[in-house]
């Protein structure tokens, strides 16, 4: 009789691993909480206080350091939710660093929003919202924003992926989970 060869399906990958996603999202807000406060203490030290502008040319510098910290944190964030999702192609491995990315941005507008009122005291900024110097610099870190946010969610789907490239190299091919299986006669 001849022998049977079943695969095994440990390799199938059905649903979200919603454990890595967090993960990344705690990594990505860790990354950015403690190098985007060392950038704003390394700009905001070198404001001048007695200048009529003290803040010129900060928001150009944070604008950067902002762009280039959300590519690294969300890189980083997406490898390890690639690795830890245990998926095993790169689309699957996109989606999760796409959904990271998601799950990451809406814990940085809480956490900015929830900063800002606290610092604002919650009563808002009503009598400084028509100031043109700070209406410039909202306009600044606007594009610098934008710039974070598209260039972070290529950065979280590129880092997911190459995660999952990273673990594949580890993880047998396919036809290794073959058993063969003899009959029981």
């Amino acid at each position: 009789m001849a022998d049977l060869s079943y695969p095994s399906a440990s390799g199938l990958r059905a649903r979200t691993d919603w454990g890595a996603i967090w993960a990344g999202m705690f990594t990505f807000v860790a990354i950015w909480s403690v190098f985007g406060l060392l950038g704003f203490s390394i700009f905001a030290s070198a404001a001048n206080p007695n200048a009529a502008r003290p803040v010129t040319g900060m928001g150009w510098g944070m604008g950067i350091w902002a762009i280039v910290l959300t590519i690294i944190a969300m890189y980083v964030a997406g490898r390890e939710t690639g690795r830890l999702a245990a998926v095993t192609n790169k689309h699957d491995g996109a989606i999760h660093g796409m959904i990271m990315f998601g799950l990451a941005v809406v814990a940085t507008l809480l956490i900015t929003t929830i900063a800002g009122a606290a610092l604002s005291g919650g009563s808002g900024v009503e009598g400084q919202v028509h100031n043109p110097y700070l209406l410039d610099v909202f306009t600044g870190l606007g594009w610098a924003g934008f710039l974070s946010l598209f260039l972070g969610w290529l950065a979280a789907m590129g880092g997911a992926s190459s995660g999952v490239a990273a673990r594949a190299a580890n993880v047998p091919l396919a036809s290794s989970n073959l058993r063969d299986i003899r009959p029981a006669a």
